[in-house]
């Protein structure tokens, strides 16, 4: 099937069996590895991809379903080489370790705190229990959310 996929504001114009995932499609044809294929089972959350500002595992999510949507990845996070703020707060409040979970992780933090700013500690654990870690216990994963909630209530 032909589809359009605008990932991270580029549009792709691919050819594409109408049985491949988004993740598939992104990682392989687009050439954008950074979200991980860990369960391909919609388990794990480490393929989580933004479409139309939803977060979806992207794993089960098929890529002919994307035709048309605006898709946002791990990568389209960041500002080229600069880091967004969610992404500097998990380095430096503990958020990673081996980084597997990372990248579904920030894009379920960046969704959750586009529609509530200021999310409580229950909301924002409730906002990535679909995403498992096996490495951090959470905690960090929490502050740093948290912290960058703070920082942009403070800058109003």
């Amino acid at each position: 099937m032909d589809i359009t996929l605008s990932v991270n504001g580029v549009p792709y114009p691919l050819t594409v069996d109408p049985h491949a995932s988004l993740l598939h499609t992104v990682r392989g044809d687009v050439g954008l590895t950074g979200s991980k294929e860990g369960c391909d089972d919609s388990e794990c959350g480490a393929c989580m991809m933004l479409v139309d500002g939803r977060p979806v595992n992207s794993c089960s999510y098929l890529a002919v379903q994307a035709d048309g949507s605006d898709v946002t990845t791990v990568e389209g996070l960041s500002d080229g080489e600069t880091l967004a703020p969610l992404q500097e707060a998990f380095l430096t409040r503990g958020g990673v370790q081996c980084g597997f979970c990372t990248p579904g992780m920030l894009v379920s933090a960046t969704a959750l705190l586009d529609r509530s700013p200021n999310p409580s500690e229950d909301e924002i654990r409730t906002a990535v229990s679909g995403n498992l870690c096996r490495c951090t216990g959470y905690d960090g994963i929490v502050k740093a959310i948290a912290a960058v909630a703070a920082e942009r209530a403070a800058q109003g």
